[in-house]
């Protein structure tokens, strides 16, 4: 399962803990007289919601204030105000920093070469959707030897930023790399570090992903923010019977998408598919990771969520998962396969493509219960074994969904 924090977590909890520099705050509640005293040293303030919803700026949601009534006022309203269909859990106010630079930088699991990769580029800011290839420098990382302060000054020497700026920026992003490494995220991104040309930086917005089965981020003594929930129907029934039993995993988020309904195992190799999906405009129904060796009932009524919610609405079922080390893939797969035969026994036929994926202990028996239902119910498929890396297999499945939409037929029925 993974779990997301904002720039107030990082600020509060991680921020000096990693020796990462980050601008003055105050967070609700807070008094009328140290708004005042904070304002007055700062010159000016920036109010923003404490909500996990990206362009904030950009959907109206971020304000700069300069005086005590307009802080207050401002702070009450944006903590009320609905970003992106996310309720914030509060707001909190920011020191005003003046900028020469607006740098961009994001470390995550490349989807390609399956490591750890470190982006940089000098024009970060809201606009950082544009940015092009030849405005930013990826840094592919040995996972065992991380970020070092020559690779960073490296990547910035590359976009023309040289210099003692360059060397104190270099020390800052290897603590980044530190942070990023010893805490078990999945993916980090500092958009902006607002930076002055004599040597004053902050970040300035900031947004990570966490494995909690990773032990890393089990010891990280993190507080979890509780954030207003916005479940949909289907996270709350997932999510109920997730819990229903500590044996094998039926984790979910939604992420809005309306083409590929993916059935995915393992935490890291979900992420990095999910994103392959998502780049490749493959519009991804939700992140799921249903690994953690389910026995036979557990993945069958996994499946069963899935199918009831959305088989019918989507383009494409792809069940995608690295080689496993003990899951035992005729088991997930023959409940998998149940439960798709029970669904069309009782829905009435579908036809769209199954896209499979998969290596692991009884993948040849597995293979075989799930293609003979696959057979029965005349639904075409692909299958790939572990000789093939997970995000071609993805790469297939988002060409696919796009090519049947492109032909108007959306792969149902």
């Amino acid at each position: 399962m993974n779990s997301r924090i904002g720039e107030l977590t990082f600020i509060e909890q991680l921020a000096q803990r990693y020796k990462l520099p980050v601008p003055e705050y105050l967070a609700e509640p807070v008094s009328q007289s140290k708004l005042r005293e904070k304002i007055e040293q700062w010159d000016a303030g920036i109010v923003k919601p404490d909500v996990l919803s990206g362009k904030r700026g950009k959907a109206g949601a971020v304000h700069k204030v300069d005086n005590v009534r307009d802080a207050l006022r401002v702070l009450r309203e944006t903590a009320a105000t609905e970003i992106n269909g996310l309720q914030p859990r509060g707001a909190y106010i920011v020191q005003y920093v003046p900028a020469d630079y607006e740098i961009f930088t994001a470390i995550g699991y490349n989807s390609h070469t399956l490591s750890p990769a470190f982006t940089v580029s000098l024009k970060g800011g809201v606009d950082v959707e544009a940015i092009g290839d030849k405005d930013k420098v990826v840094v592919p990382l040995n996972v065992f030897q991380g970020l070092n302060a020559y690779q960073a000054s490296e990547a910035l020497s590359t976009l023309g930023l040289k210099g003692k700026l360059n060397s104190k920026l270099s020390i800052v992003f290897v603590n980044l790399w530190d942070m990023f490494i010893s805490s078990g995220m999945l993916n980090c991104e500092v958009n902006p570090w607002r930076v002055t040309k004599d040597g004053q930086m902050f970040a300035c917005d900031f947004k990570a992903t966490f494995d909690e089965n990773n032990f890393k981020t089990k010891d990280l003594g993190l507080v979890w923010p509780e954030y207003p929930t916005q479940e949909t129907t289907f996270e709350t029934e997932m999510n109920a019977w997730a819990a229903s039993s500590h044996q094998g995993q039926a984790h979910v988020s939604s992420l809005g998408g309306k083409k590929i309904l993916p059935m995915l195992f393992g935490g890291g190799a979900s992420t990095i598919v999910t994103e392959t999906l998502t780049q490749l405009g493959g519009d991804p129904i939700f992140l799921s990771d249903f690994g953690g060796n389910p026995p036979y009932e557990r993945m069958k009524g996994t499946a069963t969520l899935c199918f009831e919610h959305y088989l019918h609405s989507s383009s494409l079922l792809l069940i995608l998962g690295g080689k496993a080390n003990n899951t035992l893939i005729d088991v997930t797969f023959s409940a998998i396969a149940d439960a798709l035969q029970e669904y069309v026994d009782a829905k009435g036929p579908v036809n769209i493509p199954v896209v499979v994926g998969r290596g692991g202990a009884h993948l040849v028996q597995g293979f075989v219960a799930l293609k003979k239902t696959l057979d029965n119910l005349r639904m075409p498929h692909v299958f790939f074994g572990p000789d093939t890396p997970i995000t071609l297999v993805a790469e297939y499945a988002a060409a696919l969904a796009k090519q049947l939409e492109k032909a108007g037929q959306g792969g149902r029925t």
